[in-house]
């Protein structure tokens, strides 16, 4: 299973110690190297894993729909979306929105943190999910109330 992730779900799941997530339900990540890059820029959440055995490096080929993409988009998310094309990828991994919707009308599967951490606790991965999405948020990322409490509600949780 081909599997390539963008930077902000790589950071979040470090910023609360479970980057294994990842690998235990995917198995090898793939990322691009902007996305290497964008964790690298910063010694934070992320800079010593993103070294992990189970995260492999590859560069884009198709620099043209690059430069297409990059009007839109940072460029680890736009190199995030060319690379999972190229390898004709089963899952890419990515939080921002325009960027979800840009793979989604791609036909990709695309999955985000919030997924991976509900298919965790469904897969026995993690336990309650409540303690890990506020640690999340204590930590940085921002989601609204609704999205928290309908996060926690499919979690079974509320």
């Amino acid at each position: 299973m081909k599997t390539v992730a963008n930077t902000t779900p790589i950071i979040s799941l470090c910023s609360i110690g479970r980057l294994d997530i990842l690998e235990k339900i995917f198995g090898e990540i793939i990322i691009s190297e902007a996305v290497y890059q964008e964790i690298k820029a910063k010694e934070s959440y992320g800079y010593k894993e993103i070294d992990s055995k189970f995260i492999k490096v590859e560069a884009i080929q198709d620099s043209n729909y690059l430069s297409l993409l990059l009007n839109q988009l940072d460029a680890g998310e736009a190199e995030t979306i060319i690379l999972a094309k190229e390898l004709k990828a089963d899952n890419v991994i990515i939080d921002e929105n325009l960027g979800y919707r840009i793979a989604k009308n791609s036909d990709m599967n695309v999955i985000r943190t919030l997924s991976i951490l509900l298919k965790a606790k469904n897969l026995g991965i993690v336990g309650e999910l409540k303690l890990l999405l506020d640690e999340l948020v204590f930590n940085g990322r921002w989601y609204s109330k609704n999205v928290y409490y309908t996060f926690l509600k499919k979690a079974g949780e509320i």
